[in-house]
């Protein structure tokens, strides 16, 4: 996903640019943009009369700033969670990036099937440049991993389904 400071540079760039629409899509998101009250030129085949010209060009309106800008995340059917109540899930205390290792080149603090305390970290979550160590708040098994490393993540979004020993 882009982050708020790219989003606001590409309403720049198309605002100022002769584009009249835009669509932006990667990893399931959206965003479109689209120009109201400018003028777009169209061009139409000429009647049949005798006119120089083989077309004629009319003026349409269309905005010289961003009508609307439209941000959706799709959800991939790839991926269904099911979730059974017996099941613990650990959840974002702050919105940030998720990162599952300690770095880039290191192994992941868990991974599925993996056996957890509940004071063992289970990964970091990041925001303004503070790295906070997330951990498991249960004894069990890792059973799922709902987010891949470097997404972001929202406050009370779940990360890990845990079955509880």
């Amino acid at each position: 996903m882009l982050k708020i400071q790219e989003i606001r540079e590409l309403i720049r760039l198309v605002n100022e640019s002769n584009i009249v629409e835009f669509l932006y899509e990667h990893d399931g998101s959206k965003i479109k943009m689209k120009k109201a009250g400018a003028t777009e030129q169209v061009v139409v085949a000429a009647p049949k009369v005798d006119v120089p010209q083989a077309a004629v060009v009319q003026q349409q309106p269309v905005a010289p700033a961003v009508e609307k800008v439209e941000v959706k995340e799709e959800v991939k059917p790839e991926k269904q969670v099911v979730q059974a109540e017996n099941l613990h899930t650990i959840t974002s205390p702050m919105v940030g990036t998720f990162y599952a290792a300690p770095s880039p080149d290191a192994a992941p603090y868990v991974k599925v099937g993996d056996k957890v305390k509940k004071d063992t970290i289970v990964c970091i979550v990041e925001a303004m440049k503070l790295f906070n160590e997330i951990e498991a708040e249960v004894d069990g098994e890792i059973v799922e991993v709902l987010v891949k490393n470097g997404q972001l993540v929202e406050y009370g979004q779940p990360l890990f389904l845990v079955k509880p020993e």
